[in-house]
């Protein structure tokens, strides 16, 4: 279970303050699979980064399980999004002087894995997502769809129970768009739970739910059917 309880993000550096998020209160059930959307500036990748453990509200409260992840140490909280959270960019972030295998090692190496175990894991979600003959290619050397894939694999490597996609189609071409989604619809059924944000309403209607903000506040959260049959 996600929980935001009347967060509220403000950014003072210029005058005057900007309220990006304003008194959010938010459930989003284990399992679920949701969409966020919004006009650009509405607070969308703020409300996701909260989400994440990566941005402290400036008021309210975010629970992920039960846990206050803002009332822990930095580093303890650095280790729970660890042990919890997978994020999906559009950048996709990968390393450019390493292989692919090397990246998806990256976060099994930083959670402590022995290199062997490392390297099998690693090997066995590259397969997964049909990279099992591009397991010594750098980045440049893959394709976009190649890398998006590569990048989740390394997303799955602590197998997260929690996963938050910011744009994840927002670069690719219709075919490898489709393709992503249906990564995260097949990861959604393995029951983990899904936060994406989307400016694509096509996208945004593969989810179970949409939330929609503006202004910073939710204006609605209903199920993907409900929102189709009202359009």
């Amino acid at each position: 279970m996600l929980k935001m309880e009347d967060v509220t993000k403000t950014y003072n550096h210029r005058r005057p303050a900007v309220d990006v998020l304003s008194d959010v209160n938010l459930k989003i059930a284990r399992e679920d699979f949701v969409s966020i959307v919004g006009p650009s500036g509405s607070g969308k990748s703020t409300l996701l980064l909260m989400l994440g453990g990566m941005l402290s509200p400036s008021a309210g409260r975010v629970e992920i399980d039960g846990e206050s992840i803002y009332d822990l140490a930095p580093d303890k909280r650095a280790a729970f999004r660890g042990r919890k959270i997978g994020f999906v960019f559009q950048t996709f972030n990968l390393v450019p002087y390493l292989s692919a295998l090397e990246n998806v090692q990256m976060p099994l190496f930083l959670a402590g894995f022995n290199e062997q175990e490392q390297k099998k894991r690693a090997v066995r979600l590259l397969e997964r997502f049909g990279l099992g003959d591009r397991l010594e290619h750098k980045p440049c050397e893959l394709s976009v769809g190649q890398q998006q894939r590569v990048a989740f694999a390394r997303m799955l490597a602590n197998d997260p129970s929690l996963i938050l996609a910011d744009e994840p189609t927002g670069s690719l071409d219709p075919e490898t768009s489709a393709q992503v989604v249906g990564f995260l619809e097949k990861m959604n059924q393995d029951g983990r739970t899904v936060v994406m944000v989307t400016h694509d309403p096509r996208v945004a209607a593969r989810a179970k739910r949409t939330l929609r903000l503006s202004g910073g506040r939710i204006i609605s959260y209903v199920s993907t059917t409900n929102l189709s049959a009202a359009a």
